[in-house]
């Protein structure tokens, strides 16, 4: 381990988290104050005038969820999609398949353009990428000319027919709308997403153009202030496929940051798989706003393409397959028109927050129901450094359960349940929905609620152990100290084995190399770096692609055909069965370019020499009713301690829950490991 400080920075939506590590102690540090929502950059700040020598820190990775609420809140930029003439309804057609096969009420979901800002230019390339149309150069002019009289576009979307194929009609139309509308941001599909299936290619540029303006402008100020505090050339922001980049690159390509915050807690848990040799873990990470699932399986996570911001609105970047629910400690209860108790997705966020914030918030919050249930101590939030406003909390949960004709305590029960089935649901979509059996899995409680509501999910889920981490209140945060720089690089070379062109293919494999490392070295990863290459490819006729590793960058003959006898042995492997002979072709080429870098030392805890002792006890509403609980302060548990539930472990940023059913150890690293 080099000498390296470093801080990891989660903007989350209520809360922004801050973990540092000092190389030179081997110490790790963390605290936590409020998102600043209408300028994230000043909670940033904030935190970082907390540190204790920031001069001395030589990395900052920042996550952040600015792309993310633009896409779900849909507060992006007004585009102008430009395409091949008679392509134009492509963002509007979609797939031809329904989310609901019988509901005829169901309503497609609307594109992140309008109809009215869509627009043809005359050029057309053929499947094989030979110019069937060329471009009316004209056109284009005539077309920007239209788009700044209307003079409400923010950023420009190109995408044009087989453009993965040869680019020069998608690039010439860019160079003329830049000398025409020079301040208005372009996507081109090449450079956004050089695959092959046209609505999925011109989602996901319309989402990258969609994106720039806010993302550049926020990306820009944070730039301005970090600069001034001296920090700004030593901060790298985190892309959705938990690799970083720098503020300028990530403000340039801006759809790679979708989901840039949550996949610090699946970096971490990968890092806690590795500590504690648990291989299969699901993450539950509970925010104040959201709630952020995914899995760890064999130790790895998975990185996917297959990625939707609304039901059928693709984004098919690389990014680490993470689910997430608009359920979080902010989450409101509300009764429907039916006179049901609800819970979410709505959320009081950082502004005004809970009722027992005391920040002028009136609504009945997860939060609240957890200070009325006596699992959240008011006096002991933040380690005592926010006081809860207890009686506020019954306030705000009284409202509902006079609606409800119910007692306030039963309210507050009921709204927890709902919140868990919330969760449940999201949890059901990472493991059952995959094939995943629960009772392999370890349920890994992060965010500051998580593991307050991890006993209840291990007991409705069939999830059998439960793991709370150290730090589990930043663990998003801690995640990006222990992240590695990563490139991914993807682009449709449609080949058959019976035709197959070694010398095209290999050329696209160097240059989609040569863009990954050149990309890491734009970002001072120089040394280190790993590259990692495959293809996705099938037998002719299929529908899904099989990912293959290849060795290197030659697709000479012998080197085709070492790669199609590896194809038969993997689908074989995968689906029990192999055509030998049948005719394979490749579709796509992969490649991931990793700079391995220095991470924190984490040392083991000194072992127990006597039984854990409870600092005090309070009454903790379960099912059964009210019951006098233990608490136990977490930074005395040492390695080795176990405990017998009820019971209540506190720490700054957390505070785990233990049913009388459930048992807990802590492992050599401090982990918290509970098992029913």
């Amino acid at each position: 381990m080099q000498d390296v400080n470093i801080v990891g920075i989660d903007i989350g939506g209520t809360f922004t988290d801050f973990v540092s590590y000092d190389a030179e102690t081997g110490t790790i540090r963390n605290w936590k104050n409020l998102t600043t929502p209408t300028e994230p950059i000043e909670g940033v700040l904030q935190g970082l005038a907390q540190h204790e020598d920031l001069e001395s820190v030589a990395k900052i990775r920042l996550g952040t969820t600015i792309a993310t609420n633009a896409l779900l809140t849909r507060r992006g930029a007004k585009v102008a999609y430009v395409t091949t003439e008679g392509f134009r309804d492509v963002p509007f057609i979609q797939r031809g398949d329904r989310r609901s096969h019988y509901d005829i009420t169901w309503v497609k979901t609307r594109p992140l353009v309008k109809r009215a800002d869509c627009f043809e230019v005359s050029e057309r390339l053929g499947a094989d990428g030979a110019v069937v149309q060329p471009l009316d150069e004209a056109a284009v002019r005539e077309l920007a000319a239209r788009i700044r009289a209307a003079g409400d576009i923010e950023a420009i979307a190109v995408c044009t027919l087989f453009s993965y194929i040869d680019p020069a009609h998608e690039r010439r139309v860019r160079e003329i709308l830049q000398e025409e509308l020079p301040d208005l941001p372009v996507s081109v599909s090449y450079d956004v997403l050089p695959k092959w299936k046209e609505y999925d290619r011109a989602s996901t540029t319309i989402a990258d153009a969609y994106l720039k303006p806010i993302v550049s402008r926020n990306f820009k100020r944070m730039q301005q202030r970090l600069d001034e505090i001296g920090v700004g050339s030593k901060v790298g922001v985190i892309k959705s496929n938990g690799g970083e980049s720098s503020l300028e690159l990530a403000a340039q390509a801006p759809v790679q940051m979708t989901l840039s915050g949550p996949t610090g807690a699946v970096v971490a848990t990968r890092a806690v798989a590795q500590l504690t040799g648990l291989s299969n873990l699901v993450t539950f990470d509970m925010g104040g706003t959201s709630t952020d699932c995914s899995t760890v399986v064999d130790g790895q996570e998975n990185v996917t393409t297959n990625f939707e911001i609304e039901w059928g609105l693709p984004i098919q970047v690389p990014m680490i397959d993470i689910h997430t629910i608009g359920a979080g400690g902010g989450s409101v209860a509300w009764i429907d028109k039916g006179g049901m108790l609800r819970m979410g997705p709505q959320s009081a966020g950082a502004d005004p927050g809970p009722a027992c914030y005391g920040r002028g918030g009136e609504l009945a919050t997860v939060t609240d129901a957890n200070v009325v249930l006596g699992r959240i101590n008011p006096d002991y939030f933040l380690g005592g450094r926010m006081k809860l406003d207890a009686e506020a909390a019954h306030r705000a949960v009284k409202k509902v359960a006079d609606e409800l004709k119910m007692a306030v305590d039963e309210t507050a029960y009921a709204m927890v349940q709902i919140a868990n089935n919330n969760m449940l649901g999201a949890l059901r979509a990472v493991l059952l929905q995959r094939g995943l059996d629960p009772r392999d899995f370890a349920l890994v409680a992060s965010g500051g609620a998580g593991p307050v509501h991890l006993c209840d999910l291990m007991e409705i889920s069939g999830i059998p152990q439960g793991l709370v981490p150290n730090y589990p209140g930043q663990f998003s945060a801690f995640g990006f100290i222990m992240t590695d720089a990563r490139v991914d690089r993807h682009r449709t070379v449609q080949q058959v084995s019976d035709r197959f062109d070694g010398a095209r293919v290999t050329e696209a494999m160097r240059s989609l190399v040569k863009d990954a490392v050149s990309e890491l070295a734009a970002q001072g990863y120089v040394s280190g770096v790993e590259v990692y290459r495959s293809i996705e490819a099938r037998y002719l006729g299929q529908n899904h692609e099989l990912e293959v590793l290849v060795d290197g960058d030659d697709f000479d003959e012998a080197a085709a055909q070492a790669h199609w006898a590896r194809f038969h042995e993997q689908h074989e492997a995968r689906f029990g069965f192999a055509i030998p002979g049948e005719v394979i072709e490749l579709v796509n080429l992969k490649v991931v370019a990793v700079a391995v870098a220095d991470k924190p030392v984490l040392s083991q805890l000194p072992k127990a020499q006597a039984e854990p002792q409870a600092v005090s006890s309070r009454r903790l509403r379960y099912d059964e009713g009210w019951v006098d609980t233990p608490v136990f302060d977490r930074a005395s548990l040492l390695q080795g301690h176990t405990l017998q539930g009820p019971a209540v472990i506190e720490e700054d940023a957390s505070v785990t829950i233990l049913r009388s059913n459930q048992s807990l150890r802590v492992d050599p690293f401090g982990n918290l490991i509970i098992t029913v």
